[in-house]
């Protein structure tokens, strides 16, 4: 979740770069940066979603299509998708529930 996090992030604040280059200087190299990296997290957002479980009933696999904001929608449906009855949330990366006390604490 959290590379698709960022992919989204990279592909909206580099489509927003690209268009206020557009609009402003138009410089070359600008856009021959800026051009591939905006694919690259765009494709990498769309790979990202489709892998995570659950995003199917979610609706995510179908918002990350949409080119420029698609990973971000992704990213919210899936954030705010209803939760099965008796589900919880997956550890945080990094911690280890067996090695922590019930406060957090390590053992």
């Amino acid at each position: 979740m959290r590379a698709l996090r960022v992919a989204a992030h990279v592909e909206a604040v580099s489509l927003v770069a690209l268009l206020l280059n557009l609009a402003t200087w138009h410089a070359q190299p600008v856009c021959s940066l800026l051009g591939p990296l905006h694919g690259t997290a765009y494709l990498v957002a769309i790979a990202t979603a489709w892998s995570v479980p659950g995003a199917d009933r979610a609706g995510a696999r179908w918002r990350a299509l949409v080119p420029g904001v698609g990973g971000l929608l992704a990213v919210r449906r899936l954030r705010d998708r209803p939760r099965p009855a008796g589900a919880t949330e997956p550890a945080a990366e990094g911690t280890n529930p067996v090695a922590e006390g019930p406060h957090g604490h390590a053992r």
